[in-house]
């Protein structure tokens, strides 16, 4: 698939277990504190910021208020870009958004498109199903995952994949679409290095991927994926709770293909939160300076100014 489509799909592949936490604003009198008054809040409340395309209030809500402040250190230091660590490839955002950003980005991409991708839909549609196959066969063997993410994130992998086999993901005037909202939209967010992420703060730069988020939803909806509507359908209940743990159950509607899945919630200092992302961003705090990888620049952007 060209840059454009691939940064549609796997946009819609890395949110999708982010956003599948809920549906909805939460009450007003709990507005500015961090998690949820209830399990099922918690879970709630995170939707709603990922659907407006917010993610520094999702960072704010996700994690305790001494965790955040400890996770902006690292993130300063480069040891962290949580919670963009939650989505495959990670390490490569910096890279993909200064290949967006240069002078001829959109020529060079719409050029790529064209030679490579362009009314090739047989070609396109197998490689959507054998990326689909080899991405649910590594989140199964891959350790890092816990047992809900690594469920969740299979039913999810499996439904786009699903979607985009029958997707016009070869239709050039698409692509062009496409490919001028998220060159547009990486743009504004300046955001082209590890250094630039690292300098602005986890808060700053999280608002500043804001405009990327939406565009890369409306250059899913080119293509007949409406995630936020997808999410609309969710139903969201208390299976469980013991004292400070709770299980939430969320069922919805992906791509037309069903998701069901239940996620571990955790009560701290009288608030709840969704235990993965705490654990997950309490293991990049502690992560030491050498934790993340030196990003891949085998295949850097052309050279030019924005």
């Amino acid at each position: 698939m060209a840059r454009s489509t691939v940064a549609a799909f796997l946009l819609a592949s890395l949110l999708v277990p982010l956003a599948a936490c809920g549906w909805g604003d939460r009450p007003g009198q709990d507005r500015f504190q961090p998690g949820g008054a209830t399990p099922v809040e918690a879970v709630r409340e995170l939707n709603a910021h990922l659907v407006s395309g917010d993610l520094a209030a999702f960072a704010t809500d996700a994690v305790p208020p001494g965790l955040h402040a400890r996770l902006d250190t690292a993130w300063r230091e480069g040891r962290t870009r949580w919670p963009l660590d939650e989505l495959p490839l990670s390490d490569t955002h910096p890279r993909a958004l200064a290949a967006l950003t240069v002078d001829d980005a959109e020529t060079s991409l719409q050029g790529t498109f064209d030679r490579q991708f362009a009314n090739a839909a047989g070609e396109l549609r197998q490689a959507a199903t054998a990326l689909g196959l080899f991405a649910v066969q590594f989140i199964q063997q891959h350790g890092e995952y816990s047992d809900t993410e690594r469920e969740h994130l299979s039913q999810v992998v499996a439904a786009l994949s699903a979607w985009a086999a029958e997707a016009p993901l070869h239709d050039r005037k698409r692509a062009a679409q496409a490919i001028t909202l998220l060159t547009v939209a990486a743009r504004q967010a300046r955001l082209d290095s590890a250094e630039d992420f690292a300098a602005a703060g986890i808060d700053a730069a999280l608002q500043r991927l804001r405009p990327v988020v939406t565009a890369g939803k409306q250059a899913m909806a080119l293509y007949g994926l409406d995630l936020d509507a997808d999410i609309a359908t969710m139903d969201v209940t208390l299976q469980s709770q013991t004292g400070d743990t709770a299980n939430v159950r969320l069922q919805y509607t992906l791509a037309d293909q069903p998701i069901d899945v239940v996620v571990d919630v955790e009560r701290r200092d009288g608030r709840w939160y969704v235990s993965d992302f705490v654990a997950n961003a309490e293991a990049a705090v502690a992560a030491g300076p050498d934790a993340r990888p030196e990003p891949d620049t085998s295949d850097t952007a052309p050279s030019g100014s924005r």
